[in-house]
């Protein structure tokens, strides 16, 4: 039976009013972003189709929140409003399509396309070029003064212009911005919360609203906000007629402004087009954007457009599809690696995350359930970025009933049935028989993939067909396959085979750090790998080494080289070496030419992704001109290699005074 239209309406708005206040006055959303927008636009959808339903306390009548009661009032020069949403191309004409037959046919309209930054809005006063106040969004009328806690912010300009060159300052001026977390510094400060035993904030923005809300601007100050600055609200003086103008006004003043970020059009299928590039570019940043504002360029005409309701007719936010959502959890499957780690993953209510149904999703490990507080039964919410494989965020507590239960480790591994073991001090829990037919898939598929020994075709469907066949038993038994054997497999054709073949006898050939690497020595990927070969150049010279002589490497702590020792120690893992001898892959190093000693004695550490090579090939230049890589960050410690994105390593740099380059710089070394 259909809702009728008013009482769904009402629904709508009981529903509404109940979100705004949880996210904006409690600080506690127990929905997403993205459901939020779907129940908004049903309402906006009602109201226009039955505009006898829109009432005083109806959301869409409304800019934004009410102001907290424990921080100071301000009421803005101008309102801040929000933005209509576009969620296709269709919509993006139709919005173009409104605002054209608002406006006489001689006035021809460009744009301006700008990230919408995932943060929290401010606006900035400036008289006579000195900052005076700086508040939130508020209600869009009313706000709250944040000022002392703006000024603990570095990037925000306390007098303008910064440059004493740039162009003068207007006697009155205020900025709208965006303050956020940058995901590095977010991270940092979740995994320091986590070790200080608090409760990791949910997303970077609601961290960020909170730091920034703060009664103590000290503890504001504790957390490392960034700013970023793209519109003007109000002001006196000569101001910029365009918005293009004005974002390199603002930039030239000293104001954090992204211009490298925005771009100018007069075509508007042109700029469509340009929306859609920011699907992957997006993953690239530090920070979070969940869509792109699209303006109207000419100021002036933006003003006489109006505002309809509480949204600029003049603008438009153009939003990806909703990374994050909201579900139930109905079960907790548990996945068996290569060496033996009993790996969580929540089995879910489906639910469209990012335009893809995900039904499960990975609950990292039992320390962080217990952290979570995560539940069998909860209502959880659901990330998926990019191609990344979606996780929980954590548990919506405020909507648990009782009916919830604590989640478990088992006691059994759930596909051999051996009982569950855990090291001291790990909060790893395995299944300890190293026969289990579900690691030896895993450690399979670990020593065939691209960072390992490259073997082309081998997919984990072929390997589990291999594995069930019993013709393979270890990774060693992938060089004694014969085409006999492989013919006799289902879908296995004489092309198949001879590929897969040929795939296999190319890896005989991997260089020693790749064989090493393959090997699944805990804490020994690539990096560790070409560091422990390059001071012992064949498998036989390393399986000699005692721990105090791993230890002598620089960048060597006693973990990994106490894995090392006792991976050469067990009598398995030796006889799986000669066995891989025997299939002729090669254990010993090949000497590389160096091209010049420009970087020897330095050595380097990389993170973040570099603009126009892998870290690989950074790592591989790196040696050629005589320097080393290493994998973690220490006092000794030449450089840390920097690219976008970068994370934890970068922070450790910044703590310990490590010199930071970019790719340019590390070129610069070299010449």
């Amino acid at each position: 039976m259909t809702t009728p239209p008013a009482s769904r309406a009402a629904e709508l708005r009981e529903m509404l009013n109940f979100h705004i206040y949880r996210y904006h006055v409690l600080n506690s959303p127990v929905i997403t972003d993205g459901e939020y927008d779907a129940l908004y636009h049903e309402l906006v959808r009602l109201e226009e189709e039955h505009p006898e339903l829109v009432t005083p306390d109806s959301p869409t009548m409304r800019v934004g929140g009410q102001a907290r009661d424990d921080l100071p009032k301000v009421r803005h020069v101008a309102t801040v409003l929000s933005l209509q949403n576009a969620f296709s191309d269709d919509d993006v004409r139709a919005w173009r399509e409104r605002i054209g037959k608002l406006l006489p046919s001689t006035v021809q309209l460009d744009y301006v396309v700008e990230p919408k930054f995932d943060g929290l809005s401010i606006a900035l006063t400036y008289e006579n070029g000195i900052f005076v106040q700086g508040a939130t969004r508020g209600d869009g009328v009313i706000g709250e003064d944040v000022t002392p806690n703006l000024r603990t912010i570095r990037h925000l300009p306390l007098r303008i212009p910064v440059d004493p060159d740039g162009p003068p300052a207007p006697p009155r001026l205020v900025v709208r911005g965006e303050i956020y977390f940058e995901l590095s510094i977010f991270e940092a400060l979740n995994r320091r919360r986590v070790e200080a035993d608090e409760a990791p904030f949910i997303n970077p923005r609601n961290a960020a609203s909170g730091a920034l809300r703060q009664l103590n601007p000290r503890i504001t100050a504790e957390r490392p906000l960034s700013l970023t600055c793209y519109t003007i609200l109000d002001g006196d003086g000569d101001l910029p007629r365009t918005q293009w103008d004005a974002l390199h006004y603002l930039q030239g003043l000293g104001f954090p402004v992204m211009v490298d970020l925005c771009a100018y059009y007069d075509d508007p299928e042109e700029m469509i087009t340009y929306l859609h590039t920011w699907e992957k570019r997006r993953k690239t940043l530090d920070f979070d954007i969940d869509g792109l504002v699209i303006k109207v360029n000419d100021r002036r005409v933006m003003a006489d457009l109006g505002v309809a309701g509480k949204d600029p007719r003049g603008s438009i936010a153009f939003k990806f599809p909703a990374e994050e959502r909201t579900t139930k959890l109905l079960d907790v499957a548990f996945n068996v690696g290569r060496t033996g780690v009993l790996t969580p993953n929540a089995v879910l209510e489906p639910v469209m995350v990012s335009g893809v149904t995900v039904k499960q999703a990975t609950l990292h490990n039992f320390d962080y359930i217990a952290e979570k507080d995560i539940r069998v039964g909860d209502t959880v919410i659901v990330k998926r970025s990019g191609e990344v494989i979606p996780y929980v965020v954590g548990p919506v507590a405020d909507l648990r009933d009782g009916s919830e239960h604590p989640i478990s480790p088992p006691a059994t591994c759930p596909v051999c049935n051996t009982a569950i073991t855990q090291q001291p001090g790990e909060v790893a829990v395995y299944c300890s028989n190293t026969a289990c037919p579900e690691r030896l898939v895993r450690s399979i598929e670990y020593f065939v993939s691209q960072g390992a020994m490259d073997i082309e075709g081998l997919g984990e469907r072929i390997v589990r067909q291999l594995v069930t066949a019993r013709l393979i038993r270890d990774v060693a038994d992938l060089y004694f396959l014969t085409a006999d054997q492989l013919l006799g497999l289902e879908g296995f054709a004489q092309k198949k085979v001879d590929n897969l073949l040929t795939a296999i006898d190319a890896s005989r050939s991997r260089p020693l750090p790749r064989v090493l690497a393959s090997m699944g020595i805990k804490g020994v990927g690539s990096t560790i790998a070409e560091l422990l070969t390059s001071h012992y150049p064949s498998m036989d010279l390393l399986e000699q080494a005692s721990q105090d002589d791993l230890q002598t490497i620089e960048g060597l702590g006693p973990q990994i080289s106490g894995a090392v020792v006792a991976f050469f120690a067990d009598a398995g893992n030796r006889a799986l070496i000669d066995k891989l001898k025997q299939g002729g892959v090669k254990m010993e190093a090949v000497g590389k030419a160096r091209a010049s000693d420009k970087l020897a004695g330095l050595t380097f550490v990389l993170t973040g992704t570099l603009p126009t090579m892998t870290r690989e090939e950074a790592g591989e230049l790196i040696e050629l001109h005589g320097g080393k890589t290493l994998g973690s960050v220490s006092k000794k410690t030449g450089y840390v290699l920097a690219g976008e994105a970068a994370g934890s390593k970068l922070d450790k740099a910044r703590e310990l005074g490590i010199p930071v380059i970019d790719e340019a710089g590390l070129r610069k070394l070299i010449e």
